[in-house]
């Protein structure tokens, strides 16, 4: 068993396995990973890193993720055994990234990075700023992330709008297709992206996407950078009719001298929705349960892809 945090940290794993530590960090491996049947993939470490192992692994059985998102790692699923199952990070990131989800809304409605700029320029910048309460707040990608956000929203007095891939009824309310965007974004104060990155939503948020936000709408992007054409976004900020807060970016991480960094109306975090003091205990919980249900021949949780 090949897992990217040290096992001694992961209480209750089943005793039948032997388990080496390997965070990719060094391309040395700790063993051979032809004889690896689950591996945990590095977290942070950038998807060259997470892959490393990956065409040697001939006799794996899961892999699992750390991460929310799986684009890193399903590219590579055609360089392995048939049957092996591809598993994400649900349960872990919710909340995490939901909250910077609500951070980042709040802070650029409010003001946030102004009163910060004042408060270092000794400038008071009273008058009125925007509130999320009234306002409609439109959730593309409605999944697991999706549904955090919206927890959180309820309770500013704002509407949620809710947009998945394919339509279906909700606890809350409607969830409506992808195909019926056009239709929804003008009337959205709050755009929040949480849709995994795949072949149909790469570029998603292109400039016919930013056309139709009204005038002064806020993108907020917790999904991947790709998601959207930073070149269409710019434009937009650039011309001060939209703003964007950004938690992900093409590129990523952003270079110094990029446009981005100082665009009017943009407030850049640097990809940091899941990466707080809840990763650790949540991560540690994800794998041991994991490996209790591979161990006991039980059906694995979180599988998105297999080969």
């Amino acid at each position: 068993m090949w897992l990217s945090v040290p096992p001694a940290e992961v209480d209750g794993l089943p005793d039948a396995y032997r388990y080496v530590h390997w965070d990719g960090t060094d391309e040395e491996f700790p063993a051979d990973p032809e004889d690896a049947v689950f591996y945990v993939v590095p977290y942070m470490k950038g998807p060259a890193a997470g892959a490393l192992p990956l065409p040697r692994m001939r006799n794996v059985r899961v892999i699992q993720t750390l991460s929310a998102g799986v684009d890193h790692i399903a590219p590579h699923l055609g360089q392995l055994p048939p049957g092996v199952s591809l598993c994400n990070a649900r349960g872990v990131h919710e909340a995490s990234t939901a909250e910077l989800a609500l951070t980042l809304i709040l802070a650029s409605l409010r003001g946030i990075p102004r009163f910060v700029h004042g408060q270092d320029n000794e400038k008071w910048y009273a008058g009125f700023y925007p509130a999320l309460a009234d306002r409609t707040v439109l959730i593309v990608g409605y999944g697991s992330i999706g549904a955090a956000v919206e927890d959180r929203l309820t309770a500013f007095e704002c509407d949620v709008v809710r947009v998945a891939r394919t339509a279906r009824s909700g606890p809350r309310g409607p969830v409506h297709a992808m195909d019926e965007l056009p239709g929804l974004l003008p009337a959205a104060d709050v755009v929040v992206l949480t849709t995994p990155l795949t072949e149909q939503t790469r570029g998603l948020v292109g400039a016919p996407f930013l056309a139709a936000m009204k005038d002064g709408a806020l993108l907020v992007n917790m999904a991947r950078g790709p998601v959207v054409d930073t070149k269409a976004l710019l434009a937009e900020a650039e011309s001060g009719r939209l703003l964007a807060a950004l938690d992900v970016t093409d590129p990523e991480p952003l270079p110094p001298g990029h446009p981005l960094w100082h665009a009017p109306g943009v407030l850049i975090s640097p990809h940091v929705g899941g990466s707080t003091s809840a990763f650790r205990p949540r991560a540690h919980r994800l794998i041991r349960d994991q490996l209790s249900r591979f161990a006991a021949g039980e059906p694995l949780a979180n599988v998105v892809a297999t080969s």
